[in-house]
C-alpha cells in the first residue's frame, strides 16, 4: 500500500532522514521505533508532506505522491493523528469529529469516497470509545489528556482513512488510558485497517506489529516481523525493559 523509497529530509542544513525505504503492506500493523530524536515523528511528517522531502519517492497505492500536498495526502486516503493531538479546543468533541469527515466529501479529483455515512461512522467511534458520547457537546479543550487522544484518533477516523499514521498515541497517558488507546488500534487492526505506529512503549508497539523498522539517527537499521525484534538482543539492549 504505501512504498517509502531512499528519503531523505532536511531541517535547514541538518539532515534528519538519510535513505530512508519503508513498505505498509494493506491491512498491516506496522511500527516504528528508535530513541527520541532518531526521526520518527519527521518520518510521519515527511510521508504526510507536512515536511517535504528533498530526495526519495513516495508511492501510495502504486501512484507516485511525492509531490502531492498534505491536503491531497489525507484526501487520497493516508491521515495522521499528531503528536500533542492538535485538536480545536473551543469546538465541541462532536465539532471536531464532523471536521475530521471533510475530506471525505470534498476529495481531490472529485471522487467521492466515502463508503459511510457520517452518521455510521460517528457510531463507529462512538462504539469505539465510548466517553466520546458522553461528552460530545463538551469542548475538546476541557477534556483529560486520555479523552483528547481518544478524540484526535476519532477525528482522524472520520475521514475514513486507507492508511492511519499515529505519532506518539500514549504520551503522558495514564496505564489505564494508554491500554485503552493502544488496545483500541489492535481493534482497528484486526477490523482490517492498515496502521502505522509510532508510539513510546516500544515493546507493547513491537508485540502488536507484524513488522517493525528501527530507526537510529534518521537511517533504519533494523527491520524484520514483530515478534522477530522482541527477541533481538540488541533491540533488547538499547530499547526494551527486559534485557
Amino acid at each position: 500500500m504505501l512504498k517509502v523509497n531512499n528519503l531523505d529530509v532536511y531541517y535547514g542544513s541538518l539532515k534528519t532522514l538519510d535513505g530512508i525505504s519503508i513498505r505498509v503492506e494493506e491491512k498491516e500493523l506496522v511500527s516504528v521505533i528508535g530513541a527520541n530524536g532518531a526521526g520518527k515523528s519527521t518520518l510521519l511528517n515527511a510521508i504526510a508532506h507536512i515536511i517535504q522531502p528533498r530526495k526519495g519517492a513516495i508511492h501510495f497505492i502504486d501512484r507516485d505522491v511525492t509531490f502531492v500536498t498534505a491536503p491531497q495526502m489525507t484526501k487520497l486516503g493516508i491521515t495522521l493523528v499528531p503528536e500533542g493531538r492538535q485538536l480545536f479546543g473551543t469546538l465541541t468533541v462532536l465539532e471536531n469529529l464532523e471536521i475530521g469527515a471533510y475530506p471525505r466529501y470534498y476529495p481531490w479529483g472529485g471522487e467521492k469516497r466515502a463508503s459511510r455515512t457520517i452518521a455510521e461512522d460517528m457510531e463507529r467511534i462512538y462504539d469505539l470509545f465510548p466517553v466520546l458520547r458522553e461528552r460530545r457537546k463538551q469542548s475538546a479543550g476541557t477534556l483529560s489528556g486520555g479523552e483528547q487522544q481518544m478524540l484526535a484518533i476519532g477525528r482522524a477516523l472520520m475521514s475514513e482513512p486507507k492508511l492511519l499514521m499515529t505519532d506518539e498515541p500514549s504520551l503522558g497517558l495514564s496505564p489505564i488510558m494508554k491500554n485503552t488507546v493502544l488496545g483500541a488500534f489492535g481493534r482497528l487492526r484486526d477490523e482490517g485497517l492498515t496502521i502505522l505506529l509510532v508510539e513510546q512503549d516500544m515493546e507493547m508497539s513491537l508485540r502488536m506489529a507484524v513488522r517493525a523498522y528501527v530507526i537510529e539517527n534518521g537511517r533504519i537499521v533494523l527491520e524484520g516481523k514483530g515478534a522477530e525484534l522482541l527477541e533481538n538482543k540488541e533491540v533488547k539492549q538499547h530499547y526494551l525493559a527486559t534485557k
